[in-house]
């Protein structure tokens, strides 16, 4: 299978063989290693956003790291309203911006992780409410909450094709992490 990316810092387009031989070039087996990781995890993404099947994802309670990305490949992306959703942890963030574990809570203001930040930058797709004493201690409660959710959803994502759904998830993806500069005044 001969599945083409997008380097973004060439803009040059390789496939995902040629990419393997890249990681092969290298020097030292953890570099190796360590970008075959990317590859794999990379090709997964890439995979997964690929697929005719309808993708609900929903986060419910820590998303992050790596996972993170693959999660955000859905058609529909939610989070439940007390959870969090990012690539780093904020102690990692303060750790590599400040090098300072004191600085967790100015991180995760900064990081804008929750559902709401998210919601308003145009990241996730909805926010599902949950119990108001947590979804861990009402469960039946947080359930109810999900499966409405997935239900909805879904009813939604049957209402287009195939082409039509694979074409607006592929603009949700290419979307993220786009930004406009204004002009200064």
């Amino acid at each position: 299978e001969n599945m083409n990316t997008l380097d973004p810092l060439t803009s040059s387009i390789f496939s995902i063989d040629e990419l393997s031989k890249i990681c092969d070039k290298n020097e030292t087996n953890a570099a190796k290693d360590s970008l075959n990781s990317d590859l794999i995890h990379w090709r997964d993404v890439f995979e997964l956003s690929a697929l005719k099947s309808k993708i609900v994802s929903v986060v419910i309670g820590e998303g992050g790291s790596g996972g993170a990305l693959a999660i955000g490949v859905g058609d529909k992306l939610a989070m439940m309203r007390y959870s969090v959703f990012s690539v780093i942890s904020p102690e990692g963030c303060a750790a590599i911006l400040w090098n300072d574990p004191s600085k967790v809570e100015s991180a995760t203001k900064a990081m804008k992780i929750t559902p709401e930040d998210l919601k308003e930058l145009g990241l996730i797709d909805d926010v599902v409410n949950e119990p108001i004493v947590g979804a861990h201690r009402d469960k039946a409660g947080a359930v109810k909450a999900l499966k409405e959710y997935f239900l909805n959803s879904l009813k939604e994502l049957d209402q287009m094709s195939d082409e039509e759904r694979l074409k607006l998830r592929y603009q949700k993806l290419i979307s993220k992490g786009a930004f406009v500069e204004e002009e200064s005044k």
